[in-house]
């Protein structure tokens, strides 16, 4: 479809008449251009026709075809390059010839980067057209996914030293009817910065022997998985972790996962791990978010990008990166922050942030509650909600993931805070005093940050939730990607297996299962009683000889023995739980920690550790 976008009388040229070799060569090399000279003499210049558009030009609708109509006319005639956007005249069919109001000029002014911008006007009644502007001869291109290329035939004089800010809802929130256009891509202007956490130790004992990133997460995957995820359906390929506690398990995860998988032919991509180290400069391990980015900033900077992404390696949520980073450059900001809409029961267990008009971000505060969390309530409609959800959500709490602009985080961490430890309590509220744009973007989503046992507990078994899961590992759009481990199916035999997930590998024999994770390699045997569980598994299997050797000494093998009872619990990994034991809470005990004897209880769940042995007929 061709659409004719806007024409120019042109003032006095410095030519005494076209190019008509230039003219033949555009007529040649692409039919989107309609030159007609039957029409009359345009005044005060015979050697240039009026047609019906005085000198049209139109726009194809693909975005390749539109560099090219910009380039050939700019060939036709050089003066061009002087024409400033308050001068463009726009076409309506059958009416006199207007000068373009100020929303059409930003419509233009949007073709330098084809993302579309809302004009206040505009937004106020988005129902009543512009008097001088129809959806037949005015379109916003947007370009088509993958790499993009600003055209460069119109040299339009638009260059203050930040470009012309018009808020739009669209671009400070997360929309699934949303496209992206960025330019640079973001596979080489993006780099991934994920951090691995410290101890983990509200997620001990699942945190004793690996880092909070490596533990196993919904039957076949680990935590890290997700971000890196992320980032790799959003077209981020080159990834950094940093890690510091336990990391030997995660280190090989992600080897093995991903070490040969990511870049194609090129070899551009790439997920490395980090480890926190000494060095001359600074004897010091990592001492928090922000110090640990300070201390690998020197690698950093060798990239040739245009901002970083950090990432943090403990939430569950899908999330598509490009339109955050295009909000991030849309809104021309040093600092984009995810945003989560909260409600005022979950709000105060979160570090709250206050935004004004244009979503920039003016006021942190960190737990608050009364009056002070009174204050931080905002209108999230700015963000993109509707009136009803911006009623039932009236906060917004920080998701600890950052889009940061190269120079600004240079700036940042070696000038301004170079003895900022933390990103979201120093760094952000800091470079917001200083009076640098930290804008919000609002993400409408699933997000769960796991950093406790319960946490984990509620996210591992919210996906066997009917009939909606609250997090879905069956996206066929962004697919959540792990190790392959070429494991094969489970077996399942005279089971009675309700509203559950089973990974890979399993061996399950004559037992009942009800709302509960099975992670891989997991042998559940007769008779077991499997209630509100998440079993991770094993890391290898046992052969028959290992188990005939196990059974001769009175050892007991990896998985759950016979008519064992399990209700509300977590099983780390290669546990050996004996016949006829029964980890149902019997006392309803809210916090214990028996670590010599397997397990600890936190908020009411029990988790037995990993590599333990829980003797047949114990009771928990």
């Amino acid at each position: 479809m061709d659409v004719p976008l806007a024409s120019k009388a042109f003032p006095s040229p410095s030519h005494s008449k076209y190019d008509k070799s230039a003219i033949d060569d555009r007529k040649s090399s692409t039919k989107h251009a309609d030159l007609s000279t039957n029409a009359n003499v345009v005044s005060g210049h015979p050697e240039i026709k009026r047609s019906p558009f005085i000198f049209s030009f139109e726009f194809h609708i693909k975005f390749t075809n539109f560099q090219t109509s910009f380039t050939g006319h700019t060939r036709l005639h050089p003066s061009l390059s002087d024409i400033s956007l308050s001068s463009l005249l726009i076409p309506r069919h059958g009416r006199p010839m207007t000068r373009a109001p100020p929303s059409t000029v930003m419509a233009m002014g949007a073709a330098t980067s084809p993302c579309k911008i809302l004009s206040a006007t505009q937004r106020a009644s988005p129902a009543a057209p512009s008097a001088s502007t129809s959806r037949e001869s005015v379109c916003l291109l947007r370009a088509p996914r993958g790499r993009r290329q600003r055209p460069r035939g119109l040299a339009l004089s638009l260059a203050p030293a930040r470009r012309p800010f018009v808020f739009s809802p669209l671009a400070v929130s997360d929309s699934k009817s949303s496209q992206t256009c960025l330019d640079p891509d973001a596979s080489t202007s993006v780099l991934g910065i994920i951090l691995g956490g410290g101890a983990g130790t509200r997620l001990y004992p699942l945190t004793k022997k690996r880092a909070k990133p490596a533990v196993p997460l919904g039957a076949n995957y680990r935590l890290i998985d997700i971000p890196v995820s992320n980032c790799l359906n959003s077209n981020i390929s080159k990834i950094y972790v940093l890690t510091q506690f336990n990391s030997a398990s995660l280190n090989r995860h992600l080897s093995r996962a991903y070490g040969s998988n990511i870049g194609g032919y090129k070899n551009e991509g790439f997920v490395e791990v980090l480890a926190a180290q000494q060095s001359p400069d600074n004897p010091n391990w990592f001492q928090g978010t922000a110090d640990a980015v300070r201390q690998y900033l020197w690698l950093f900077e060798e990239h040739n990008v245009m901002e970083y992404l950090i990432l943090a390696g403990d939430h569950l949520y899908r999330m598509d990166y490009e339109k955050f980073i295009q909000a991030h450059r849309e809104t021309d900001a040093d600092i984009t922050v995810a945003a989560l809409p909260m409600d005022e029961e979950r709000a105060t267990a979160f570090g709250l942030m206050k935004i004004d008009e244009e979503g920039r971000i003016v006021e942190f505060a960190e737990k608050p509650k009364g009056e002070q969390l009174k204050a931080m309530m905002v209108d999230t409609t700015i963000l993109g909600l509707d009136d009803v959800r911006a009623k039932e959500m009236p906060y917004i709490a920080s998701m600890g993931i950052y889009v940061i602009s190269k120079h600004v985080m240079l700036q940042l961490l070696r000038d301004q805070f170079p003895g900022a430890n933390d990103f979201g309590s120093e760094v952000i509220p800091g470079a917001t005093s200083t009076g640098m744009r930290v804008q919000a973007y609002l993400y409408d989503g699933y997000w769960e940050d796991i950093g406790t046992i319960e946490a984990f507990y509620n996210a591992n078994l919210g996906i066997t939730k009917k009939p909606i899961p609250d997090f879905s590992f069956y996206d066929r759009s962004a697919p959540i990607y792990t190790q392959p481990r070429h494991l094969p199916p489970s077996k399942v035999l005279d089971a009675d297996v309700t509203d559950s997930v089973i990974g890979e590998g399993c061996v399950i024999k004559n037992c009942k299962i009800h709302h509960s994770v099975v992670g891989l390699r997991s042998c559940i045997s007769e008779g077991a009683i499997i209630e509100d569980t998440l079993l991770m598994g094993a890391d290898y299997y046992e052969t028959e000889a290992d188990k005939k050797l196990l059974a001769d000494k009175g050892g007991i093998p990896i998985g759950i023995g016979k008519n064992s009872h399990i209700r509300r619990a977590i099983i780390d990994k290669n546990a050996r739980i004996g016949d006829n034991v029964k980890i149902i809470n019997v006392d309803n005990v809210q916090e214990a920690a028996r670590e010599t004897d397997g397990y600890f209880i936190k908020s009411g769940i029990v988790t037995v550790i990993k590599d333990a042995l829980l003797p047949s007929g114990t009771v928990i």
